[in-house]
């Protein structure tokens, strides 16, 4: 299993990273650079839609492990990831309706590990992922997943919304995690469905939750009024494997 830290730094490293065709999550250039190897970055980065963050040389100089950033460093894929299809083609092969879990911004790599590793263990056939704004498939990420990584299929998306309304034309319904929802345990959770988790402060955002079918929440007795992203994705995801299971 893949744990090392994938990071690229340097300008002429980076520019060979994105033209060997290698899956780069984000970049981080140093803000009000203009020049030619760095514009080829930047132009490579839109293409491929990769996120993009201007920061301070300060900031580059923290994170840099070599200390010749040059101004960019750029954070690969720790592993590769699938397409929508991969997922859909695993719910078939096992001859099962198809369960996905698609997250809305979840910016903690433990969290998504950890909501990996439960995927994996619940039988959904898939995670989805948006392209910006959230965790990508970093080392941490596999390492939290305790392996699940290598058996749990990860698509990522430039826009959930999107595939959500192509999910649904496939027959596949959707249900989000929302405080204000229905009682879990009172929504039919059966059939063909995606399981939408929100992120950690947010929650899922308003025009996701618009475009789902149901809302639901959590029954909860403490002092307190949320449940940690990955938690929340377990207990909706084993109550949609008890139902499934009827």
């Amino acid at each position: 299993m893949r744990y090392e830290e994938s990071v690229c730094e340097g300008r002429n490293p980076v520019i060979e990273a994105f033209r060997s065709g290698k899956t780069i999550d984000r970049i981080f250039v140093l803000e009000g650079c203009h020049d030619g190897p760095i514009q080829t970055i930047i132009r490579e980065a839109k293409k491929r839609n990769t996120l993009i963050n201007y920061v301070k040389n300060t900031r580059l100089d923290q994170m840099s492990e070599t200390g010749k950033h040059q101004g960019v460093i750029a954070y690969m894929a720790a592993y590769e990831y699938a397409e929508v299809q991969d997922i859909l083609d695993a719910a078939e092969a096992a001859n099962e309706p198809p369960f996905i879990i698609l997250l809305d911004g979840i910016e903690d790599p433990h969290n998504l590990g950890a909501i990996i590793r439960t995927a994996n263990l619940c039988g959904a056939h898939g995670i989805i992922i948006p392209r910006h704004g959230a965790c990508g498939l970093t080392a941490a990420v596999a390492k939290a997943s305790a392996g699940a990584i290598n058996y749990t299929p990860v698509a990522k998306v430039t826009n959930i919304n999107k595939t959500i309304e192509e999910l649904k034309e496939k027959g596949i319904w959707f249900v989000c995690a929302d405080s204000d929802g229905e009682n879990m345990y009172n929504l039919n959770l059966t059939g063909a469905i995606g399981l939408v988790i929100g992120n950690e402060g947010k929650g899922v955002s308003r025009l996701v939750k618009k475009n789902c079918d149901y809302t639901a929440s959590i029954p909860m007795k403490g002092n307190i009024d949320s449940l940690n992203a990955s938690v929340a994705c377990g207990v909706l995801a084993y109550e949609i494997v008890r139902q499934r299971s009827i």
